[in-house]
Formats: C-alpha cells, structure tokens, sequence
C-alpha cells in the first residue's frame, strides 16, 4: 500500500504532561494536527505523582502562550502571576483544563512500544526519510497498534526512572533487595500513612538537588513534632558555598529558598551532613534496618528508611531502531548537552533553544522537556514551552520563527563550574593524591566550621 502524503498525518506527541500538551497547543495553533499518547489514565499523570510538592516557579513561568490562546475561549483565566502552585494546582488548574481543551486528541493509557521508520529498521538508508515514522504502542487492555506520523516529539519525561543510591549508577549491592525501606520520590508527610513510615525515624536522603533540599526540610518540619526524627544527608562531594544553591542571590526565590532551609535542617540539629560518602552496598541489620556502605568501606549507623534523590535519566528503550544524535555522557542532543553539563557549570540558565540543538540524524524526530536534558538537571517548564514553539514553526515550514529566541532564563547565583566532584577541595589534601574523606559534619556547631567546604583527606593514601 502507499503510505499517506506526510502533510495528511498527524505528529505524534508522546506524554501529556506539561510539555507535551504545550506541544500539541503549539501545532493547533500552526494548523497541524496532534495527538498525544499518554500511557496513564489522565493528563498530567506524573505531576500528580507529586501533587504534595510546591514548586519553586511562579504560574507567571507555568503556563504556555499557546495553551494560554485555546484556553482563552473557555472562560480559563491564569491565576495570579505571582503565587507558586504545588504540583497538584498545576494539574488541576492548569494541565486538566488544557487536556479537557484538547478533547479526543489526546489518547490516555496509550503506551508507546517501539518508533521507527516504515519498512525501514535502524540500518537501511534507502528512501528513509520519505518514510512515514511508525509508533507502535499497546492500550491499557493489552491490545497492539501501530500508527503513521509526519514527526514526533518525545515529550515522556524522566519520571519513571530515577537514578539509583549506588555511585556507580548502577543500583549498590542490595539495593533491589531493600525496596521496601527505600523511595525514590519526596514522600508525602501530610499523608498520615507515609507519614508514620517516618516519624521518629532515622531517614538517609542521598542527593544534593533541589528534590533533597525539599526532603531535608519536610523532614526537619516533621522533627518538630514528631521526637527522635532525624535525617542523614549524604553527598557523594563536599560542601561548598554553591551546595546549597544560589541563596538569596537565585533569581528565582523559592528555589534559593529551597537550599536555605536544607542548610537550616542541618544547622538547627535535624540532620546530619555525611560528606564525600559514594555509596556501593546496602546490607539490613539484624531489625532489618539500613546499613549503607561506600566505596571505600565506611559503615554507616543503620537507617530505619532512605529517600533516594539522585536525579532521573531518560527512557530510551523503544527509540532503539530510531538514530539518536545523544551525548554519550549525558544522554541528552550532542549540540544540547555543552549548554548543560553539570561536569563544567552549575547554573540554572542555558542559553535558550530549539529545533536546531534538538534536531537529531533521524529527521522529524525531537526529545523535548525533561528528557531532551538526558541526565542533567535545573530544567525549567518555561524551557520546554520554548523548545516546543521552536520544534512547532520548524514543522510549518517558519525557519524564522524556529530559529528566532523569544526566552529568558533566570540564574541561579552559583554559576562558575561547580562540577560533580571538588577537585579543588582533593587538591587540597595533605598528599595530592586521595579523594576527600567521608566526613561527618555539623553545619551550625562551632567545632566543625572550619570543614565546610574543606574535607579532611584520609591519611591512608
């Protein structure tokens, strides 16, 4: 059979999460057609998975202009510009309203299986690019379909796979077997359920992102009320004056605010930092507490849970037969990834893009939001509405607009390279030649002020 002119197809759009419903509004809005394949059974599924968790952005930077204009006519009005919503206000009063909008183009518990060309596996050259793409996916009663697209835009996210407590990014030995003591979520303490999993408990939270400043302070809250609530904060590096993000220097507030009350739930004696700690196993005591082991054979007390925030990676499994321009460290777009590069900077901001750091080897096909970013973090929705707008006038045929910036990002304050390791503070060790020792540090009491930011080397080198 002839496969339908491309200009009779419609683009795929995978997730119906922020960016992705931002997508489909942007190709109404060029006279394309969309549809959104979204594996869970509503719009917005992940974001609801963390309803209980404010953001640190104003709605002013939480809606789309597009989906602004096709909510318009509905009587929608944005609420007000300068209040920040919790994950759960962002879904219902802004993502539902546009799903709604969107009607039967979106597909719900629709889950995408595979991409490729038509006819066409990773390898064949011939006429590729005048083949239509297929998407095969499975619906929620199990049956299989295979669709035709013009483009598609991964718009899936990063949710369903955190990174793992082990170092190596690998799970640490034991890890798996220690699933029920271990989260990879900020866990919802108002919930009395997940709350008494916690309360006059010793927690471990491994990370050092904005999702770890958020635990350490619930955590710290709960400790208040609830005696014998204590957090130990495990950083894979040292402290330094970027640990704790921009502070008051951020430009987004909330997100300074963030890493001040971490700084606050360690100062004021609800947590304990652990300092240059990689973690390889975690073996169960003999009441099935946690004992977390580095790499280096440092025991820790035992834990009764552990919060896991050490970032998320992209799904790529059902792109295999797709050919993917990706950064082999990041995983994100080749041209994307020296933007943002947690290994050279530690900025918020990156310099605004579209379709031409997104664009890949196989044509039509872009990652966008939180998985265009691969493994790195500080993405911002107002970065992935920008992407879409860019993608969205490539498809049109508007190279202009495509190409023509209309963002700008907010800093952060702790820009200059603050990388994944200190190097700096490993130099500073009596021989040169040890990583920081794994050190257990008291921000706010007098005796331990001297080591932030300062590590003391091992003397077995």
């Amino acid at each position: 059979m002839t496969a339908p002119a491309a200009q009779d197809l419609p683009v795929v759009v995978i997730g119906a999460g922020p960016i992705g419903l931002a997508a489909a509004a942007h190709l109404l809005e060029r006279q394309l057609t969309p549809l959104v394949l979204e594996a869970g059974p509503v719009a917005a599924s992940a974001v609801r998975d963390w309803s209980h968790v404010r953001l640190f952005s104003t709605w002013s930077e939480l809606t789309d202009p597009a989906a602004e204009k096709l909510l318009a006519p509905t009587g929608w009005s944005r609420p007000h510009a300068t209040t920040y919503p919790t994950g759960g206000d962002w879904a219902e009063r802004y993502l539902q309203p546009l799903a709604d909008t969107l009607g039967d183009r979106i597909r719900y518990g629709a889950t995408v299986t595979g991409i490729s060309r038509a006819g066409r596996d990773r390898i064949v050259d011939a006429d590729r690019d005048s083949q239509p793409l297929v998407v095969h996916l499975t619906t929620a009663d199990g049956r299989e379909e295979r669709l035709l697209t013009r483009a598609i835009i991964d718009a899936s996210g990063t949710w369903t796979t955190p990174s793992p407590a082990g170092a190596s990014g690998l799970p640490a030995l034991g890890e798996n077997a220690a699933a029920d003591r271990i989260t990879y979520r900020v866990p919802d303490l108002n919930d009395p359920s997940v709350r008494s999993r916690y309360a006059g408990k010793r927690t471990a939270v491994i990370g050092s992102g904005a999702s770890a400043f958020t635990a350490l302070a619930t955590l710290a809250d709960l400790a208040q009320n609830e005696p014998g609530t204590h957090a130990v904060w495990i950083l894979r590096r040292g402290i330094s004056g970027s640990t704790f993000g921009g502070g008051e220097a951020d430009q987004l507030p909330a997100r300074g605010a963030l890493g001040l009350a971490a700084k606050a739930a360690v100062d004021n004696g609800h947590a304990d930092a652990v300092t240059g700690f990689r973690t390889e196993t975690i073996e169960r005591d003999e009441d099935g507490r946690l004992i977390l082991i580095a790499e280096d054979g440092r025991h820790l007390d035992a834990v009764d849970e552990a919060i896991v925030l050490t970032g998320f990676r992209p799904d790529l499994t059902f792109l295999s037969e797709i050919r993917l321009g990706l950064d082999e460290r990041l995983q994100a777009p080749t041209a994307l990834a020296p933007l943002i590069d947690p290994n050279v900077h530690s900025c918020g901001t990156v310099y605004p893009h579209g379709v031409n750091e997104l664009s890949h080897p196989e044509k039509d096909v872009y990652l966008v939001g939180m998985k265009s970013y691969g493994r790195a973090p500080t993405f911002l929705a107002m970065t992935g509405y920008e992407q879409v707008r860019s993608i969205t006038a490539s498809l049109a045929g508007d190279q202009e607009a495509a190409e023509r910036v209309e963002l700008t990002l907010p800093e952060t304050g702790v820009c200059g390279g603050a990388g994944l390791f200190d190097e700096a503070a490993a130099e500073e060790s009596s021989g040169g030649c040890c990583a920081p020792a794994p050190a257990l540090v008291q921000i706010g009491s007098a005796t331990s002020a001297l080591q932030i930011g300062r590590p003391e080397a091992s003397g077995g080198c």
